[in-house]
């Protein structure tokens, strides 16, 4: 069973949506699903106010074996970044190092030395958090600040670092990519949509059930096929992908989820549904409901191990770096089971 409360999956159906009328179909959906002032005037927390300490008590209790996943990808050069809006892969540097400390030019006594390190990187380049200030809609941030309050210096009204202890909570991991693709993986385009998500809880059983204050983790296979390939091949930013269609919205927001992680680059199924949009569900899920994103988690470890035991549910543990006003963050999630 999952852990806390929440509507029941069979509570929602498909938001419906005219893709050809999409200035007013996001209008429309961002008034149907917006949480401003849910949580009062001053929150900062958005769907993350649905983890309380009695649901993180209950995740601690599906830990059965001790055995922990990563669920990150590698922090490194080889990173699917390409330079879209100047997001390049980590570089990491030697400040100090085993070299200096061979030729004796540290200043150490008695043969001691040392190396000191530093990385160069967008904060988006590789696994990680969409903050509640990353996306915007019509001039307005999250609880329906203006978007100014997102500056040069950073975001002013909900900055990451408020985020530093919340997001631990019960993980729920969807494999689409076994439940709907082939030999495990989704075709890019692939629209996932709310009858795609019960037809996966069905199939996965009654440990996938989600509920208020669930993290899920949506496994399309996208990182699978591109993590072997050369500069992981077609996954740079605005390319295809399987992802959540917009008609999902209702049931993530009827469910009352805290938050939602992906093995893609954008969580939302690529091309866009609506035309001539821009990653339309993050205009909706970011800014209007609060709901944190997460995007390019390597689930396929994880995966693995649950489809061998038939266990989809786990304690994850994801909390991002308390960077002061950062909209998004590095994370290395760890599941345990």
């Amino acid at each position: 069973m999952a852990c806390g409360g929440g509507r029941l999956e069979t509570m929602s159906v498909e938001h419906e949506f005219n893709p050809a009328d999409t200035d007013n179909e996001i209008q429309r959906a961002a008034a149907l699903y917006r949480n401003w002032g849910r949580w009062g005037e001053d929150d900062v927390h958005g769907t993350v106010n649905f983890i309380t300490d009695e649901k993180r008590a209950e995740a601690a209790a599906l830990i059965k074996r001790g055995r922990a996943f990563s669920l990150s990808a590698p922090f490194d050069q080889n990173g699917p970044q390409k330079g879209w809006r100047r997001r390049t892969n980590p570089t990491l540097f030697l400040m100090d190092s085993g070299t200096d400390a061979f030729n004796g030019v540290q200043g150490f006594p008695h043969g001691a030395g040392g190396a000191d390190d530093f990385i160069s990187m967008p904060l988006s380049c590789s696994t990680q958090w969409d903050g509640l200030g990353h996306f915007f809609d019509y001039g307005k941030t999250w609880n329906g600040k203006p978007s100014t309050m997102v500056d040069g210096i950073g975001d002013h009204n909900a900055g990451i670092e408020n985020m530093y202890d919340k997001l631990v909570s019960r993980g729920v991991l969807l494999d689409f990519g076994r439940s709907h693709g082939t030999d495990g993986e989704l075709p890019d385009g692939f629209a996932i949509k709310t009858q795609h998500i019960l037809e996966c809880i069905e199939a996965q059983g009654s440990s996938s059930k989600i509920g208020r204050g669930d993290i899920v983790l949506v496994r399309t296979g996208k990182i699978t096929r591109s993590k072997i390939l050369p500069g992981w091949g077609s996954f740079a930013s605005l390319g295809d992908a399987p992802g959540f269609s917009f008609s999902t919205l209702k049931w993530m927001y009827e469910t009352e989820i805290a938050a939602v992680a992906s093995d893609t680059w954008g969580f939302e199924v690529r091309p866009n549904e609506l035309d001539n949009s821009f990653q339309p569900m993050h205009q909706i899920m970011i800014p209007n409901m609060g709901l944190s994103v997460g995007e390019i988690w390597d689930l396929d470890e994880l995966a693995e191990d649950c489809a061998a035991d038939g266990q989809y549910d786990f304690f994850l543990s994801a909390p991002p770096l308390r960077i002061t006003g950062a909209v998004s963050s590095p994370v290395n999630p760890i599941a345990v089971k």
